[in-house]
Parts: C-alpha cells; sequence; structure tokens
C-alpha cells in the first residue's frame, strides 16, 4: 500500500465520519503506507511479491 492509498483511505473515513483515531481502520492503513515506504517500496500499481526469508 502506498502513501497515497493510505491518504486516501483516511481522507474517505474523516470525510464519512468515521474514527481515524489511534486504533481505526484508517490509522493501521497509514501505518502500512509508512511502514511501505521505509522498505523502500517503490509507487505504482500491483504491488511485489512477499519476500522470504534469506
Amino acid at each position: 500500500m502506498t502513501k497515497g492509498d493510505s491518504s486516501r483511505i483516511q481522507s474517505s473515513q474523516a470525510t464519512g465520519g468515521h474514527d481515524v483515531g489511534k486504533d481505526s481502520f484508517a490509522a493501521r492503513a497509514q501505518s502500512a503506507g509508512d511502514r511501505h515506504a521505509a522498505s523502500g517500496g517503490g509507487g505504482g500499481k500491483g504491488g511485489g511479491g512477499g519476500g522470504g526469508k534469506k
């Protein structure tokens, strides 16, 4: 999930009057986007395959 994806989720949740606090779906989506960005994941659609143990 890209940062843009998580931003859209959080925006739609807030606009719809849903909780965007610490334990909300929007917060988890943002965390996933942050982790993806920190791991060097590129943008674009399709996502990459999961790595395995090395």
